[in-house]
């Protein structure tokens, strides 16, 4: 809910990616020790070391290497870690609208492995990979992880024929698959990214703002492609662009983990950059000129449905161009300046913008912006009335003035730098990525990216220069806020016409393209669109291609040692003793049961704002300072637990979770103990300001998570925790905080939450779980003992509010767990045994140029055997029908089908330019799956892609996490493991009949989306 800037350090980011190493082992220093070796001026396989450096805060060794024949430059960072990484980058000095159409196509040709679909054959690799290209501001950045040595070189042998040093095969049609010119009958056309180019007000804002404060250069036009323009582009043109910019001259590698360097510059050199010869790309992005005064620009949008306030939907922000972002010691002061001005309820301008009720929440791209050659500022409200837009001007210019003259107070500085210790000690399960991540503008900008890695000394010189001079941060201010002439406000408002003026553009570009064909032309492009759909539709021979077997995985998982105690008399405390870096981590769960049924859509509102209306003696402002000077974060969310063997069966609560340095756990437990006894539901202007910060932040979010709503929505009606479920997290929420954001008296909803307290915030039905070293566990115990015991009862035992409860105790070692000790946890999970499930179709008619699709499945559970089957199932026909039937043909962003744990098979798609189509895809899919048309390959393909999620591995902080939330043991994970191994031809043939035809199970739709007229006219959907 509190905004930070948009690049903040390294050591702030590295828990936010996705991929996952599969050990840890940090005390180990082989990786480092092997690098540290490497001499400068080495020679190694076609490249020449450069430097080696260690970097011990971040337990790494750093090799630069330059290739000899091409002069493409090479990072390696060694480290002890197995979730080994490779990525290849290059800076780019002009846009127009190649790189999405390159993007695309080179993750559709392979020269030496003739496939088409190499990102749906990359799933056969190597547990868990992660491969992607990327199109970020100035650069563009392929990348593939890969979690064991041993295989990293089949990913990097496929990888090496996709980027541009390695030669695609990117032919004339397959320009076409990325913005074909298709005649069918009636002459029409459609870019396959067309529809998903089209976007939402924030990033209309945020591209525009990018646009016209660095207007000279690469940076005036869309890096993603503007859909007007992509139908512009020839054949010829793309290639002349692929090879000045996509050639290994124009490139930099990069490599994470502990394999053998030398192997991987072996291959690259090899199979790649030997067959080149150096050119000089010229792709350095030029400086931007700085102007000799400010600027200023309109821009418009379409109105906003899901606003609190249709009369306040205007947004303004005041944009600063900054140094560039090679300075990494300017760039890190910048940033950590930017935090102060910005985060949390301390800030200046959260105070001054956020607190005037002007508006909703922050503008889009607010804080410091280090993507791009020249770094920027930005800061405004969104949500604002347009009468109010000078109001906001100037409160942005009295905040500088007032920062300059006050500073900044020292317990908030503090605070920022203990955060960035915190997380520099907090182990992620994305390291690597999220090196890779930070490092790429800087290095692709020709910075020195081993430089911007040493964050221990970045912290040090930072201390020293507030020491020489107190006035230190207030001067970078004055200089780069107050006096700098390079100032952009930027204002957005919405036109009632904006969607129909697109649309009448779009109608303008059609017409000049098919006046310009001759007959000839459209015969042409009649017979490429019948070719296309000819290759579409071929079975892709992919055998060639190196892949993992699916006897390569290991056949069992290791064990997690867990312990269990009773704290306070009877509170169940599971504690996990692993190598946590000096960082311990505290959760908790709280049952809902006993909670009144018309308090219940109140409590995701009730969590969001728990640790921010201030607790005992401190009000909201001091406990976020202390939350920040103590801790690495506070949160509560609400949780529905399914049960592994019942699908009418789940558990509701609360999660509460926090970590902290070892030294500070006795103040993270205290202030968890005010939260609990005194919590302050007394500020009512502060909680307007929360709960118009949540809707505003709700609303923009689901462009992003369509698909989610959609899924949540249409399994409504399939289980008792789906309507639950909708509740807490579904449209249903989204909409209740959009009218409560628009109550002028909100103190009716400020008087549940203490109602919502005494049933949640006590011991009773409450366990705990704790995660740390094995020598701090004994003071752990302490600390959370003297938490439970401070932590009040209810004085009379409440009933459970639904009438069927079920104990369910947790398998320990007395009862199905060898690895589990002593004291057993039971779980009380609501059932209901008369539950019958029914189909609702539901459309949420939304201002969005495409759809979002979600049709669900009632199946079985997660100890069924059929379970095991379904979630292959659901791969399979993601991987071999559903991508060419929904992204390829279709044209949508993304689709296809997967099986949750609480037994929803789930068919989606998202940024679709189809509706009712998609769901006779998702019809044909079935068909499909029912007529066992794929192979024993396509099957171990599918294990493999399974397993990578299966497999993933867990962070020390969250091992033991589904024993204490679900009550999975180890050894039902392994039992489900070897049902996955058993999945063979037949039982996926039967789960598709068993389960998906028509009239098997119950089904539930959802669409998200425009108006459709069939849908309309169709009274089995409910409109909304």
């Amino acid at each position: 809910m509190w905004r930070c800037s948009r690049r903040v350090p390294l050591a702030l980011r590295l828990s936010r990616c996705s991929a996952h190493p599969r050990a840890w082992r940090w005390n180990s220093t082989k990786a480092c020790e092997r690098a540290l070796q490497y001499q400068v001026g080495e020679k190694i396989h076609g490249f020449t070391v450069s430097q080696v450096t260690s970097v011990p805060e971040l337990f790494l060794t750093a090799v630069k290497l330059s290739h000899d024949g091409t002069g493409a430059r090479y990072l390696h960072l060694a480290r002890e870690d197995t979730n080994n990484l490779f990525r290849d980058e290059g800076s780019v000095c002009e846009f127009f609208s190649f790189l999405y159409c390159i993007k695309s196509i080179v993750l559709c040709k392979i020269l030496k492995y003739k496939h088409i679909k190499p990102q749906v054959r990359m799933t056969a690799f190597p547990l868990d990979i992660h491969g992607n290209a990327h199109t970020p501001r100035g650069q563009r950045e392929p990348r593939t992880s890969f979690p064991q040595p041993p295989l990293c070189g089949s990913s990097l042998r496929v990888y090496c024929r996709v980027d541009a040093p390695s030669l695609p095969r990117a032919q004339s049609l397959g320009m076409w698959l990325t913005c074909c010119v298709v005649i069918m009958c009636v002459l029409c056309y459609i870019y396959v990214y067309f529809f998903n180019l089209k976007t939402d007000n924030e990033r209309i804002f945020s591209q525009h703002l990018l646009n016209r404060l660095l207007p000279d250069h690469t940076y005036a036009v869309i890096s993603g492609g503007d859909p007007l323009c992509i139908p512009d582009l020839t054949w010829e043109q793309l290639k002349q662009f692929h090879a000045t910019h996509y050639h290994p001259s124009n490139a930099r590698f990069f490599t994470y983990g502990n394999f053998p360097l030398e192997q991987h510059l072996e291959q690259i050199h090899e199979e790649a950059l030997s067959k080149f010869q150096k050119i000089e790309p010229r792709t350095t992005v030029p400086p931007q000129k700085p102007w000799d005064k400010p600027r200023e620009f309109q821009i418009t949008c379409a109105p906003d449905s899901m606003a609190a306030s249709s009369s306040k939907q205007t947004t303004v922000s005041v944009s600063f161009l900054l140094p560039e972002i090679t300075d990494t010691f300017e760039a890190f002061t910048l940033n950590l300046l930017s935090s102060l001005l910005i985060g949390g309820p301390n800030s200046p301008f959260y105070k001054a913008l956020i607190e005037s009720g002007l508006g909703t929440d922050f503008s889009p791209d607010v804080g410091y912006n280090g993507y791009t050659r020249e770094a920027y500022f930005s800061v405004g409200l969104q949500g604002i009335a347009e009468k109010d837009v000078q109001t906001v001007r100037d409160i942005i210019d009295r905040t500088i003035d007032d920062v300059i003259m006050k500073g900044f107070e020292d317990d908030r500085i503090e605070a920022l730098l203990h955060k960035i210790e915190i997380q520099m000690k907090h182990q992620s399960v994305s390291f690597g990525l999220a090196l890779t991540s930070y490092i790429a503008s800087c290095w692709n900008h020709d910075g020195d990216p081993v430089e911007l890695l040493k964050l221990g000394s970045q912290v040090a010189q930072f201390r020293q220069c507030l020491k020489d001079n107190p006035k230190f941060l207030q001067e970078k201010v004055k200089q780069y806020f107050k006096n700098n002439q390079h100032k952009l406000t930027l204002s957005m408002k919405p036109d009632d016409k904006y969607s129909e003026k697109q649309a009448q553009m779009e109608t303008e570009k059609l017409q000049q393209k098919v006046s310009a064909l001759s007959k000839e032309d459209k015969q042409q492009i009649y017979d490429k669109g019948l070719e296309l759909q000819t290759q579409q539709s071929k079975a892709q021979d992919a055998s060639c291609l190196p892949a993992l077997k699916v006897s390569d995985i290991e056949p069992r998982i290791p064990f997690t040692e867990l312990a269990v105690s009773l704290a306070a008399g009877d509170v169940p405390v599971q504690y996990c003793a692993q190598p946590t870096n000096g960082v311990v981590y505290f959760r908790a769960f709280s049952s809902l049961n006993t909670l009144p049924e018309e308090l219940r859509p109140y409590v995701p509102l009730f969590c969001s704002v728990l640790t921010k209306l201030g607790c005992g003696v401190l009000d909201y402002r001091e406990q976020a300072q202390q939350i920040e000077l103590k801790t690495g974060g506070m949160t509560a969310s609400p949780h529905v637990l399914p049960d592994d063997s019942h699908l009418d069966t789940y558990e509701q609560g609360v999660f509460f979770s926090s970590f902290c340095l070892e030294r500070n756990l006795p103040d993270m437990m205290h202030l968890w103990s005010e939260i609990f006894n005194s919590p302050c539901f007394e500020e009512e202007e502060h909680f307007k300001v929360l709960v118009k910060m949540t809707a505003q932040e709700l609303s923009n979010g689901v462009p992003d998570s369509g698909h989610l709503y959609a899924s949540i929505r249409a399994s409504r009606t399939l289980t008792p925790a789906g309507d639950l479920q909708e509740t807490f997290n579904g449209m249903d929420q989204v909409r209740l905080m959009k009218r409560i954001a628009e109550m002028t008296d909100i103190s009716p909803i400020l008087r549940k939450l203490p109602r919502i307290k005494k049933h949640l915030l006590n011991c009773n039905n409450m366990r705990c779980a704790v995660n740390a070293t094995p020598q701090q566990l004994s003071q752990t115990e302490r600390a959370v003992g003297d938490f439970l015991r401070s932590v009040g009862r209810s004085k009379k035992e409440r009933k459970p509010v639904r009438p069927h409860v079920v104990e369910k105790a947790v398998p320990n070692g007395c009862g199905g767990s060898a690895h589990v000790s002593g004291c057993q946890v039971v779980r009380k999970l609501i059932t209901e045994p008369t539950f019958t499930p029914c189909q609702m179709k539901t459309h949420f008619l939304l201002p969005f140029p495409v759809n979002y699709v979600g049709e669900c499945v009632r199946t079985a559970p997660y100890t069924h055997p059929d379970h095991a089957s379904l979630k292959i199932l659901a791969r399979l026909m993601t991987a071999k029908f559903l991508h060419t039937e929904i992204r390829e043909k279709g044209g949508a962003y993304g689709g296809g089908a997967k099986l949750s744990h609480n037994g929803i098979f789930t068919f989606y798609s998202y940024r679709d330019p189809r509706s009712t189509e998609t769901l006779q895809s998702f019809a044909k899919a079935v068909d499909w799956a029912k007529s066992g048309k794929f192979s024993q390959q396509d099957i171990d393909e599918a294990k493999l892609s399974v397993f990578s999620a299966v497999d993933a591995p867990v962070a020390p902080s969250d091992k033991g996490l589904d024993h204490f939330l679900y009550g999975l043991s180890d050894e039902l994970k392994q039992a489900h493991r070897e049902q996955l191994f058993a999945v063979h031809r037949e039982g996926l043939i039967d789960v598709s009949n068993k389960y998906l035809g028509v009239g098997r199970s119950t089904h539930g739709l959802a669409l998200l989306g425009p108006e459709n007229t069939k849908i309309a006219k169709d009274p089995s959907w409910i409109i909304r």
